[in-house]
């Protein structure tokens, strides 16, 4: 299929997983992406979740379809290999990508001197250039004292490092904008994006700060409900856990007609001089109506309940686990995962890129080993000769 980023060449030289994943992103939109690491690999390179041979599956996932360079980068000389690739990378290169603290020779200014069209994207912890993390980040925003049970004192991490993911896609999208702007004027840019700035910005464009500031009554934990409509998790007389949720109009009357609840929910109205087509009003009256659904829910399986809401607008999954979703029939078919062979991890399912360009849905391609394209790389630049004798001084890998 036609990949729209082909010809687009970016360095990158980042570790862990927001960089990475803004390098993933581009790689699957076919753009040639070639990480460089350290002899041996950066501090990432066994990073869990493990297969078991214990090799790295988040390096897989995080790093398919890139080149992979292995160059000694404590040495003048592997750094200067390494400008020299930024330098000579062709009109539609001279793009670095990177969550490393500039060594010498390899910093903005240094590789802007090589190449004056030069877009540097670097990724940092904090505004002022500080180290910080996802779970650091996640700490200091707000989001782990709303998370968990109302019961709960204490603030509850969540398992998705979702700053990391935020922050990979802002790096996409900040690098092709810059690209935009130098195929439009020529020129290149610096361009740095920070993990605190990317959380701190999410939960003021969703309002969360706002609220905060304008509030005197602070927002507390509400568990799995939703905050400010209706929704929670139910459990079915089968033992299945569910979620079920309105947000609109039309889910509420489909939820009515679905439970036969209409008449009930019409008393309860009277009673309670509320109106439950308003949002506000299901959330303020959330635990009453969490019993009439609840009540209905229990008194059904899950397969029951599936039938019932099925055909229509409500909202509702139930909950599964990894386990669940890898060992049924979920991934086998659905279009987004494929066959991959991942070299010395072996054949399982893999996504794609969860991009559908003009119908067609890309396969996953499998990661490279460390250093695998090193020789390779060079070559564009170096005499075959010249490169056999940098990989015997221990100056490449590969």
């Amino acid at each position: 299929m036609t990949v729209p980023l082909a010809g687009l060449r970016v360095i990158e030289l980042s570790s862990y997983v927001a960089s990475p994943l803004g390098g993933v992103t581009l790689a699957q939109l076919g753009a040639d992406v070639i990480r460089v690491d350290p002899l041996g690999g950066g501090a990432d390179r066994q990073r869990w979740p493990l297969a078991p041979n214990g090799e790295s599956l988040y390096w897989a996932g995080l790093n398919q379809g890139k080149r992979s360079v292995a160059v000694d980068l404590r040495s003048a000389e592997g750094a200067a290999l390494v400008a020299d690739l930024v330098a000579a990378s062709g009109p539609d290169g001279g793009i670095v990508l990177t969550n490393a603290r500039p060594r010498p020779g390899l910093s903005p200014a240094d590789l802007r001197r090589r190449r004056p069209d030069l877009i540097h994207v670097q990724l940092h912890g904090t505004r002022d250039g500080g180290t910080a993390v996802d779970y650091t980040v996640n700490a200091a925003c707000g989001f782990a004292d709303l998370t968990g049970p109302e019961d709960r004192t204490g603030p509850v991490n969540h398992v998705l490092p979702a700053w990391d993911v935020a922050t990979g896609l802002y790096l996409a999208v900040g690098l092709l904008a810059a690209e935009r702007q130098r195929r439009r004027t020529g020129e290149g840019a610096c361009l740095t994006v920070a993990l605190e700035d990317v959380a701190l910005a999410t939960a003021g464009n969703l309002g969360y700060l706002a609220e905060a500031q304008l509030r005197d009554d602070p927002r507390g934990r509400i568990g799995n409900q939703v905050y400010g409509d209706f929704g929670r998790d139910f459990r079915t007389a089968d033992g299945v856990r569910i979620m079920v949720l309105v947000l609109t109009p039309r889910h509420w009357r489909d939820l009515l007609a679905a439970t036969g609840t209409g008449a009930v929910v019409a008393a309860l109205e009277d009673a309670l001089g509320a109106d439950f087509t308003r949002a506000a009003d299901r959330y303020r009256h959330r635990d009453v109506l969490a019993g009439l659904f609840g009540a209905w829910i229990e008194a059904r399986s899950c397969d029951e309940v599936q039938s019932v809401l099925r055909p229509t607008s409500v909202l509702w999954s139930r909950y599964r686990t990894f386990a669940e979703l890898a060992r049924g029939s979920t991934l086998s078919r659905h279009p987004l995962f494929g066959p991959l062979t991942q070299p010395g991890v072996g054949g399982y399912l893999a996504p794609g890129p969860p991009l559908v360009l003009d119908g067609r849905q890309a396969g996953p391609s499998p990661a490279p080993e460390l250093g695998a394209h090193t020789g390779e790389v060079l070559a564009e630049l170096l005499p075959s000769a010249r490169v056999e004798e940098l990989r015997a001084r221990g100056v490449i890998g590969g």
